[in-house]
């Protein structure tokens, strides 16, 4: 049986754990924190996040050190925020990731880099397209514990992302794959942005007609976007594209939305971050996103307004210019 590491130790790193164990398959998961390795290899929960999932801890060698969960791992899982990734990763080396499948579960962009987890893993640690997936929507952390139907979209190398999918899927969960590993990291990083957008427009009192203009102007955003960046065919109406919009920018468990929403009523950025209490990966997206789009000549109207409300404290006068630009 291969070996799997999980890196990470959030909602959605715990999601993925439970489909994993759920088909019994052992994994090594690595987590920050040592009180919450210790409880989860001890009384089999995360008492951080999903708490109510229960984990059978045969399964499982939960550790605090990154090293341990790479060593002899055929399957290496990122599952910790883009804006983390870089300091999660500062002990390790190229060499560390030979001869692995590594699946990002990350739907951002590295900050510092302004790139997604694919183009750093390539840059940084010479990890090689053929050997990487992207795990894409539309599915819910929260609905994967509660054990509600969910899907996923595996990208990548075909046989790899077969194998993988077929770790994963189960009585609650259906997979399919695709080869469109850049855009659908792309599609899965702009669909935090948009949902941003819903979130502000909520907040500053638009109504169910605005929204639905702003949805459908947003998938017309990101075709173009994507389609610049990785000119290949691809159905932007298929579940890790539309999908994954949609219920990012709709579900009452988008953090992404909810950050959004709290701009759009006047908090401040920092005053959302801290009720938040989680990080909304289109917060650190939204600049990187801007300045492709500036440097690749897209039009990206959400986008800019969407930074202009984050960063420039504009929301009300970017949000009203907006208007006249989608539609």
């Amino acid at each position: 049986m291969k070996k799997i590491a999980l890196i990470g130790g959030g909602s959605w790193a715990s999601a993925l754990a439970k489909l994993l164990t759920d088909n019994q398959l052992p994994l090594t998961w690595w987590v920050r924190d040592s009180e919450q390795a210790e409880t989860i290899q001890n009384e089999g929960f995360n008492p951080k996040y999903l708490s109510s999932v229960h984990y059978p801890t045969s399964l499982l060698t939960v550790t605090t050190d990154i090293h341990l969960a790479f060593q002899g791992a055929d399957w290496v899982i990122l599952a910790v925020p883009a804006a983390f990734l870089r300091a999660s990763l500062k002990s390790i080396e190229s060499s560390d990731f030979e001869n692995k499948v590594v699946i990002s579960a990350i739907k951002g962009m590295i900050p510092e880099t302004k790139q997604i987890v694919a183009e750093f893993l390539n840059d940084h640690y010479s990890v090689d397209s053929s050997q990487l997936l992207v795990i894409a929507g539309p599915c819910h952390a929260e609905e994967v514990a509660e054990e509600r139907l969910s899907y996923l979209t595996i990208a990548g190398r075909e046989e790899i992302a077969q194998e993988f999918a077929g770790m994963l899927a189960g009585k609650h969960l259906k997979t399919k794959t695709s080869e469109d590993l850049i855009g659908t990291e792309y599609a899965a990083v702009l669909k935090n942005i948009y949902a941003m957008a819903c979130g502000i427009a909520k907040g500053l009192g638009y109504g169910d007609n605005f929204q639905a203009v702003l949805v459908s102007s947003a998938v017309g955003e990101m075709k173009r976007i994507t389609k610049k960046i990785h000119k290949i065919k691809r159905k932007m109406h298929e579940p890790a594209y539309l999908g994954d919009l949609l219920v990012t920018a709709y579900s009452q468990f988008s953090r992404n939305r909810t950050f959004g929403n709290m701009i759009g009523r006047g908090y401040s950025v920092a005053s959302a971050k801290v009720e938040l209490g989680m990080v909304a990966e289109g917060y650190f997206a939204t600049p990187a996103i801007r300045q492709i789009c500036i440097e690749k000549n897209i039009k990206a109207p959400i986008v800019e307004a969407v930074y202009q409300s984050l960063y420039e404290g504009n929301a009300k006068k970017s949000f009203k210019k907006l208007e006249d630009q989608i539609g």
